[in-house]
């Protein structure tokens, strides 16, 4: 049953951003960059009885991805603000991010050992 709920408030928050997105593109921006998705995870990690470690460890690894995000995203536009097409600027913006994560595990390993 809980599936079944999240994954229509995942659709219902989806469609509405991007509904909000069609008429004011600025604002559907802003909404959609809310941490709706890393707050619902978790809520529902927590009512499904996950100990505080697993949230926890939850958010930080939400923490390491917040980085390589804004790069993405960052990449996204720049690649659509010079005319790339949609496909080709989604996929250099994906490349980037897996090499800044890759870049970031190597470096906080270094850091860390």
């Amino acid at each position: 049953m809980y599936s079944i709920i999240k994954i229509l408030m995942s659709a219902l928050i989806i469609a509405g951003v991007t509904e909000m997105a069609k008429r004011f593109p600025t604002y559907g921006g802003i909404v959609a960059a809310l941490p709706i998705v890393s707050l619902l995870s978790i809520i529902w990690l927590s009512v499904q009885g996950e100990k505080k470690e697993v949230v926890s460890q939850f958010t930080l690894g939400v923490l390491y991805g917040l980085p390589g995000t804004i790069l993405l995203l960052a990449v996204v536009y720049i690649c659509l603000k010079n005319s790339l097409h949609l496909f080709m600027s989604l996929s250099i913006g994906v490349m980037c991010w897996g090499l800044f994560l890759g870049l970031q595990k190597i470096v906080v390993k270094l850091i860390t050992t």
